[in-house]
């Protein structure tokens, strides 16, 4: 098969390999050589009217386009989302399922780790350097005699300082930091600051009530007496740490508490069609779990947002995800951007032409169950099922922002391939297609693409996902995970003017 309708209401198909002038698409030949992924109109469009894939607009025909058209950024338009919402009115029913168990840590709070790491967290760039000179203190040789620790990890970036101290910015950064405070793959955590920061740590110990004692500690290099004696002492800290949390051990635990940040990024045109729903099907298993599912990347949503409204479990959340998405609008409306900035070249290069059609396509990744929850970015996700969480679309600072949130596993889908790995919580990753699959075979741990180029089910390539969850959660290495990704790519979201 040259190409794939999606529904029977679209006004184009996709293709399933590059095809050249004159091949036949429903009665018309192709007019252009046509790439794989990419679109073809089966019917005359006129100029103005709406472009239909997946039964819904992704774009208007910016001129005239005949039967057999390459239809891509050349020839369509973007425009904004003008939706009647509904709410509540696609709620389908969530089965029982026979509970299932993965291998993970009881923490003394009642959370579950999937992972035992002890962390450092920074309050400022300025004190990146210690913190990362106390991670590389322990080398595994060091670490092999505590075989029930997953590593050392500082967690640093590149803000804390020169902004104010209030507002979205800098309560998004104190979310962020208590979130890795208190995550459960987190057996023990050192905080460490400059000491003159706006983003001061003894603030954060005060607003969310967090107690120093032997496996959460704070200091700051101005009260250590600079950076070799912060150093020092950290080392310090952290080895006393070590055989504490050297004492954790994996449990039978339910996987109700599994929390799954779903990501998708270097998408292409199969990820709404093989890696997204298949992710999506998964998600519908956690949650029959009672586990939990969570969105982001509200950018890439945008479009899409009316389909998840029908889905809230009452208006009051439906309109938590429609505030969010005005709220995207005005945002890039004052930073002279547009929501259609993304889809990215190596997107379009890929087949997605506007950001509706992207969004209908990451829409998939959270199933089909009712949306039971809308979060700020980084705030604790406290409701189980499918829920939401604000955040760009970028994806390191979108997934810091679901692990905050406590997400202990991170699933990713890609078309085009993507290098991404997380700590303290592991990436799965997703291939949409077989041939990146095989070309990038060390980074992807599930082909998607065989739902296409073997036949394999929707079921059974979520189900397959599904049970990596629980065997990752176990203490199985992803393969991101196997290649030491994660320690770089923690990225709070910086909202707001930089001081």
């Amino acid at each position: 098969m040259d190409y794939i309708r999606l529904d029977p209401a679209d006004t184009v198909v996709t293709t399933t390999r590059a095809l050249e002038i004159g091949v036949d698409i429903e009665g018309a030949p192709t007019r252009a050589l046509i790439p794989s992924g990419h679109k073809v109109a089966t019917g005359h469009i006129g100029i103005g009217e709406p472009i239909r894939k997946y039964a819904q607009i992704i774009g208007y025909a910016a001129e005239p386009i005949a039967p057999g058209d390459h239809v891509h950024t050349h020839n369509v338009e973007f425009r904004g989302t003008d939706i009647a919402y509904e709410f509540a009115t696609n709620l389908r029913p969530v089965p029982a399922e026979t509970p299932d168990t993965f291998m993970g840590y009881w923490r003394e709070n009642g959370q579950v780790g999937t992972r035992n790491y002890i962390a450092i967290v920074t309050s400022v760039n300025c004190s990146a350097t210690a913190a990362r000179m106390i991670a590389a203190h322990f080398t595994p040789e060091l670490l092999a005699d505590y075989p029930n620790v997953d590593g050392v990890v500082a967690f640093v970036h590149g803000t804390g300082c020169g902004m104010a101290d209030n507002g979205d910015g800098f309560e998004a950064l104190q979310r962020v930091m208590w979130g890795y405070a208190r995550h459960p793959n987190h057996a023990g955590v050192l905080m460490v600051g400059l000491g003159c920061e706006m983003n001061q740590i003894d603030w954060l110990l005060d607003a969310y009530g967090l107690k120093q004692g032997p496996l959460f500690q704070a200091m700051n290099i101005q009260s250590v007496a600079g950076l070799r004696k912060t150093v020092d002492k950290g080392i310090e800290k952290v080895a006393a740490m070590l055989p504490l949390a050297n004492q954790a051990v994996r449990e039978p635990c339910p996987a109700s508490e599994l929390k799954v940040a779903l990501q998708c990024g270097g998408s292409d045109a199969w990820s709404g069609i093989t890696a997204n729903p298949a992710l999506g099907y998964a998600t519908d298993l956690l949650v029959a779990q009672g586990g939990t599912g969570v969105l982001a990347e509200t950018p890439e949503i945008y479009g899409a947002e009316h389909l998840l409204t029908a889905r809230a479990i009452d208006q009051a959340t439906g309109e938590r995800l429609i505030d969010l998405i005005r709220w995207w609008e005005d945002y890039t409306a004052r930073n002279k951007g547009s929501m259609d900035n993304n889809p990215s070249p190596g997107n379009k290069a890929g087949g997605l032409t506007t950001i509706l059609e992207k969004s209908l396509g990451a829409a998939a990744k959270g199933g089909t169950t009712p949306l039971t929850g809308v979060y700020k970015y980084a705030d604790s996700v406290r409701a189980r099922g499918f829920t939401f969480m604000d955040s760009p679309g970028y994806d390191p600072a979108s997934v810091t922002g679901q692990i905050a949130g406590g997400c202990n596993l991170v699933c990713f889908t890609t078309g085009r391939g993507s290098a991404f790995g997380s700590k303290p919580a592991p990436t799965i990753k997703v291939a949409t297609n077989t041939e990146m699959y095989g070309r990038m075979i060390e980074d992807m741990d599930v082909n998607a693409g065989a739902m296409l180029s073997e036949g394999v089910s929707l079921e059974e390539k979520g189900r397959e996902i599904y049970e990596l969850f629980l065997r990752v959660a176990s203490g199985e290495m992803s393969k991101s995970e196997a290649q030491g990704l994660g320690d770089y790519e923690f990225v709070p979201w910086q909202i707001g003017a930089v001081m």
